[in-house]
């Protein structure tokens, strides 16, 4: 078997100037904060996947998709790299649920200048790139 990078599309969700986070459990990265994100299915468009994940993980649905940045996860201690794709989208309806309890702790609306420590790779280098989900 060929072991190749995966891409993960990473949703950040946008209501009243802030965004949806978990924290994360039981996988990579367990203990810190991310946004709802999951890894592309064949056959399956990044704005599909993005709305999919973002239903599956939280029950929200979305609405106005904009391409964001990119990062580049490696995660060597577990033997996983990760191209993730990040999509910003504005809520659109539903309250946030913890819809997968053996992933996600819970779900949180924060302020973008003001997420927790720790933070997902991937979220703390576009937040240190300047990236601004509230100026797309």
């Amino acid at each position: 078997m060929i072991n190749l990078p995966k891409i993960a599309v990473v949703v950040l969700v946008r209501r009243n100037g802030q965004v949806l986070l978990g924290k994360r459990k039981n996988s990579h990265s367990e203990g810190t904060w991310a946004p709802p994100g999951g890894h592309l299915e064949m056959w399956e468009t990044i704005n599909e996947a993005a709305h999919r994940e973002v239903a599956e993980e939280t029950g929200l649905k979305i609405a106005n998709l904009t391409t964001g940045p990119t990062s580049e996860d490696m995660f060597r201690a577990e033997g996983k790299h990760y191209v993730s794709h990040y999509i910003v989208a504005d809520y659109a309806s539903g309250e946030a649920e913890v819809l997968e309890p053996d992933k996600c702790e819970g779900w949180e609306w924060v302020s973008w200048d003001s997420i927790a420590q720790p933070r997902m790779s991937g979220l703390d280098y576009i937040i240190h790139t300047r990236f601004n989900p509230f100026n797309v």
